[in-house]
């Protein structure tokens, strides 16, 4: 064992990390809000690219899971950026929303009467003045169907 030098009292042991305080960050800044900011780019990007499955549906659903995960933590002051993380999830749902629009438009048009028609018309045909002439069927069928559909 040590002799004891007098200069300490026995028991007494100099502080971890010589004394200093824990660093801890300036007023006023807020804390990690990434899963907020993510959230609102792939909100935005999700509106942007709703035309696309890849677009609206995945982009639109990770922006609302990660929104709704960075708004629960705001609430509970582990994080910051609610603002952004709820405008994240709106966008999100409006990119999915459109998104589905779109998929739904385009499964009805493909499964529709003339669209069949279409399909039977390109198997039997042989030249290339027959598959003109059936997407000029189709066009005009099309718009029939259309415009029966819309109430003209």
């Amino acid at each position: 064992m040590a002799a004891y030098d007098g200069s300490h009292p026995q028991g007494w042991q100099q502080p971890q990390g010589g004394g200093q305080p824990p660093q801890q960050p300036p007023p006023g800044a807020a804390p990690g809000r990434g899963l907020a900011i993510a959230a609102l780019v792939l909100g935005i990007l999700a509106c942007v690219l709703f035309w696309t499955v890849v677009g609206g549906v995945l982009l639109g659903l990770l922006a609302v899971v990660l929104g709704i995960v960075a708004a629960v933590r705001a609430r509970r002051g582990r994080a910051g950026g609610r603002g952004m993380a709820i405008a994240g999830v709106v966008l999100g749902l409006l990119g999915l929303i459109a998104s589905a629009l779109i998929i739904a438009l385009g499964v009805s048009i493909l499964n529709s009467d003339s669209a069949q028609t279409f399909k039977e018309c390109m198997k039997d045909a042989d030249s290339q003045d027959d598959r003109r002439d059936c997407e000029n069927k189709f066009k005009k069928d099309f718009e029939k169907d259309w415009d029966r559909e819309v109430g003209n």
